[in-house]
């Protein structure tokens, strides 16, 4: 008898007992090839848009660290610059037909010539770099910090001179635009209001207020600004003189960014959706270019047929049969989520983890209401949340696993300590705790502390997801190896489940290794779902008997 099945087998019996009057599904004898459930799509959330001077749409990703074009046409995307130097959080072109992005996770600022110029860096260690434009009258560049900074800077396209400070403290100077007048035209995320700056002395003045969440605004030359709502997911049309309002269209929360093209039609992208949409506002038609139903899929949990999906800008239910994905939570349309990277999961509660932002949020599963909030956390890449209201995490800046528990989740205990860099976590039919370590380990935590920690397998190739399969063995995502592999609990020996994966999605510049984790699951019938974060689709991957 083969190690797998041996240990698969001694697994089994733990988890059922010797009495069990169904058994589980047994080991198979191979597996079929990947089958999509839930489609690729372009992307890796889409944020700041452009239309440069040969009339192309442009599309930029930062978690994808990619700038995309877009066809206006058929809606076709390629990637025009790659990642890392490609990640843009907005876009803009120059009067010379000039291109230049914000590296927002870099704080950098890059620009190129043409097509074929090499690309440089004008401006660096600004964290937070979002949004930029030229002024087409004289060629200067201004761009702004949001979110991890707030300040408006005119930027050097040389790269020659230090960055001019022209305002601070703005309340988040979002996608603005460079108006004929040489004004800054652009919403203030925070406050609900678009504004006109200065960039000579800084001088702001309230156009018009009363959004929810202004993400991106865009003269039209026309005497109207267009400004996108992030969080109520309407297109509206300021009028300048006045700053009367008007909803020019209804659309799904998450929208980020919009660009007009010269004869007037309107571009609006959906970090949700990955979608971008044109609009037409003389017609008020409305024409879908590109979309996905998930955006950065990671962490993945189920159960019975429901999948549960982290997807970063989102929190998706996802029917385990037909691939039909429903919204749990949006950015943006709910500010609670905090860019979920993994999703644990108990009888009543989800806990959603956030790397990016330090925390674990816990989640009633009836109510679907926050019961709970960790922040501070140093880079925590899962959380399980338990039966007894506590909640087991893990942190990869300190490589160790730690329960919370009591009032407010005060008081901590060290589970584990000195790990390669923690990814994914399981609790096993055994009742211990399983950890991928991006070093290359399964290990097995046992939460009595009645035996030390024990490596299930070694030299995995930066392993991220895990499940255990209902005959006892665990299914690893390797993503260096682009492979899931299944692994024996006691001998550790592996066979490959599938390979040539598209996961693995690689980091930019001080970013995480794991980065976007790639979530595996198993069914109670032993079918495999892995979620994809090089093209943002949900595999199934059913056993053969």
């Amino acid at each position: 008898m083969n190690r797998i099945l041996s240990g698969a087998l001694l697994a089994a019996t733990l988890a059922f007992g010797a009495c069990t009057t169904t058994a589980p599904p047994t080991r198979p004898a191979a597996w079929a090839p990947p089958e999509a459930i839930v489609a690729p799509s372009s992307f890796a959330g889409v944020h700041g848009l452009a239309i440069d001077g040969k009339g192309r749409l442009l599309a930029g990703s930062v978690v994808g660290n990619t700038l995309w074009e877009v066809d206006r046409q058929s809606g076709a995307a390629r990637v025009l610059v790659k990642g890392p130097e490609g990640q843009a959080d907005d876009i803009a072109v120059g009067p010379k037909g000039e291109l230049a992005w914000t590296n927002y996770l870099m704080g950098a600022l890059r620009m190129r010539d043409s097509d074929t110029a090499p690309m440089r860096v004008v401006a660096k260690d600004l964290p937070g770099l979002n949004s930029l434009d030229f002024d087409r009258r004289n060629g200067k560049l201004y761009a702004s910090q949001v979110f991890l900074g707030d300040a408006l800077w005119e930027i050097d396209p040389a790269g020659q001179k230090p960055p001019r400070l022209i305002k601070k403290d703005m309340g988040g100077f979002n996608g603005f635009e460079v108006g004929p007048d040489g004004m800054l035209y652009g919403p203030l995320w925070f406050k609900g209001q678009v504004v006109k700056i200065d960039p000579a002395n800084g001088a702001m003045t309230v156009i018009a207020d009363g959004f929810k969440i202004p993400a991106a605004a865009n003269l039209d030359g026309k005497g109207s600004l267009w400004v996108v709502d992030a969080r109520s997911g309407e297109l509206v049309r300021v009028d300048l003189a006045s700053g009367r309002k008007t909803v020019a269209k209804q659309l799904k929360p998450s929208l980020d960014n919009l660009a007009i093209a010269p004869e007037g039609t309107i571009y609006v992208s959906n970090m949700a959706d990955n979608s971008v949409e044109a609009f037409n506002p003389a017609t008020g038609e409305l024409r879908l270019l590109t979309s996905g139903k998930l955006a950065v899929p990671a962490g993945l949990k189920i159960d019975g047929n429901d999948l549960w999906v982290a997807d970063i800008f989102g929190f998706r239910q996802v029917d385990a049969t037909t691939g039909a994905v429903r919204d749990i939570f949006r950015m943006q349309r709910d500010p609670e989520l905090e860019y979920p990277f993994a999703v644990g999961l108990s009888a009543t509660h989800f806990a959603l983890t956030s790397w990016f932002t330090g925390t674990v949020q816990l989640v009633d599963r009836k109510t679907l209401k926050t019961t709970g909030m960790l922040h501070g956390l140093k880079a925590p890449v899962d959380a399980i949340p338990m039966a007894d209201g506590s909640v087991i995490y893990a942190e990869i800046a300190t490589g160790s696993v730690t329960r919370a528990s009591g009032p407010k989740f005060e008081s901590r205990q060290v589970l584990a300590s000195g790990l390669g860099g923690p990814v994914q976590m399981i609790l096993g039919r055994d009742g211990a705790l399983y950890v991928t370590e991006a070093a290359g380990k399964l290990t097995r935590i046992p939460l009595d502390a009645s035996a030390p920690l024990r490596p299930v397998a070694e030299g995995l190739a930066m392993p991220e997801g895990v499940a255990q399969t209902p005959w006892g063995s665990f299914i690893v995502a390797e993503t260096a190896a682009r492979r899931l592999v299944e692994i024996d609990p006691v001998g550790g020996s592996r066979r490959t489940v599938a390979d040539n994966l598209p996961i693995g999605l690689e980091p930019g510049p001080g970013m995480p290794p794991p980065y976007v984790p790639t979530g595996v699951a198993v069914g109670s019938d032993g079918t495999i779902y892995m979620t994809a974060d090089r093209n943002n689709a949900l595999y199934r991957i059913r056993p053969q008997r």
